[in-house]
């Protein structure tokens, strides 16, 4: 039947479960060796009858995020029915689904699972009889150069290896910011404003005879960047790769401040000024209870707002908010406290990895009522987008910058027709 499961090798299935797993784990699904006994006694208790249930066996132990079940689809349709990939792989040890239907081709496979079935990852401790025969290969052939595609690859489909790349991109990224005037002073040859106490102080010399007059203006001082970073289970891949550009700012300058959130408000700051990028993000990740877990935006603003805005926000502040909006409280004071972010900075620009789709349209309740208060909306999903961040820092005219116009027009018209 083309239904059926068939296998001749049934004592073999648990190492087969056991090496399956593994290769989801390299593809990036977290799977522990609970997990791995969960399946294999799932499998254990269904049998082999039928590949439906078989799949969703499987999946219902290993994956439990949205972002992995293509991972696990793609995965598992290499894995158990195509057989030529087992032929090469496993000496037919592995079981095979007659599904009737011909495998995927090699361009649709996701580029994390090529790599988890690469062949430098199939040592003998990895799978049941390594095959002798010719190498597996996958066809890796790139029209544009790396790099090209490099820059404008989405974070969430980039391989290990294109991760590492990309981390050493962001490390290399040059940011120039305009300078603020601050609120201080200092000695100047311009004649423009006239620095009383130092005219008097210099009269003293003349015992009041004559005042000669001193002048000053103001200082400049770079501007205080601010990072509100959602690190939810949806935005887990990129604040990660938020965090490296963040380390490179703070180990650059001065007046910068990061904070992640989900269900609670961390500081991480004192993190990322360590010199070395990997002692920064492990301190990083130690110190962070809610990473990959629920998102309360509100509550985290709220918290931002009452204990930290006055000591970070100072003039000129500019402040990055990365998010894709999905709040599981409901966007209850959201509207409230994102508007005191933006009164009390003078830059609020919003970065969401949504915008890489474009048939996005704010209809979730949270980016309704995010929308309305920020400065600029930009996505962050590739180097590219965080290179057009780092070109809109360093510009210095005010008339050149985003225009907010259409997002708006797009939002008005979403809560009109919601409304009739």
């Amino acid at each position: 039947m083309a239904n059926q499961l068939n296998t001749g090798s049934g004592e073999k299935l648990s190492d087969n479960v056991l090496y399956f797993a593994r290769v989801l784990r390299s593809a990036g699904i977290p799977i522990g060796s609970g997990r791995i006994l969960d399946a294999i006694k799932a499998i254990d208790k269904i049998g082999l009858a039928d590949k439906s249930i078989f799949y969703w066996a499987l999946h219902s132990v290993f994956v439990h995020k949205n972002e992995h079940r293509e991972i696990f689809d793609q995965a598992f349709k290499i894995f158990w029915k195509n057989p030529r990939l087992l032929e090469k792989m496993m000496q037919l040890a592995l079981p095979r689904l007659n599904t009737g239907t011909p495998g995927a081709s090699d361009a649709d496979i996701n580029r994390r699972v090529q790599e988890a079935f690469n062949t430098d990852n199939m040592s003998k401790e990895n799978y049941v009889h390594p095959s002798t025969e010719d190498e597996l290969k996958f066809d890796a052939v790139m029209t544009y150069s790396e790099s090209e595609l490099l820059q404008g690859m989405d974070f969430e489909q980039m391989s290990s290896d294109e991760i590492n790349k990309a981390k050493k991109v962001i490390a290399q990224m040059n940011l120039s910011i305009p300078q603020v005037k601050s609120r201080r002073f200092k000695n100047s040859s311009l004649r423009r404003k006239i620095d009383l106490r130092q005219s008097l102080k210099g009269a003293n010399k003349f015992c009041g005879e004559y005042i000669p007059l001193r002048y000053k203006s103001r200082k400049d001082k770079n501007p205080p960047i601010i990072a509100i970073c959602d690190i939810s289970g949806s935005m887990s891949r990129y604040s990660r790769m938020l965090l490296h550009f963040m380390h490179v700012l703070t180990t650059l300058r001065n007046d910068v401040h990061t904070f992640l959130f989900g269900t609670r408000l961390t500081n991480v700051t004192r993190f990322l000024r360590f010199k070395d990028v990997d002692e920064a993000l492990a301190a990083t990740s130690s110190a962070v209870e809610d990473w990959s877990g629920g998102t309360r935006i509100g509550d985290c603003l709220k918290d931002f707002n009452f204990n930290w805005s006055r000591r970070v926000l100072g003039p000129g502040a500019i402040v990055l908010f990365i998010t894709d909006g999905l709040d599981r409280g409901g966007g209850i004071g959201l509207s409230k406290q994102i508007k005191l972010i933006q009164k009390s900075s003078k830059r609020l620009i919003w970065l969401n990895p949504l915008l890489r789709y474009e048939e996005f349209a704010p209809k979730p309740t949270g980016v309704k009522a995010i929308l309305p208060y920020v400065d600029e909306f930009r996505p962050i999903h590739s180097l590219e987008s965080m290179d057009q961040l780092v070109n809109a820092l360093s510009e210095t005219n005010l008339q050149s910058r985003f225009n907010m116009a259409p997002w708006l027009q797009k939002l008005s018209e979403i809560e009109n027709a919601e409304c009739h």
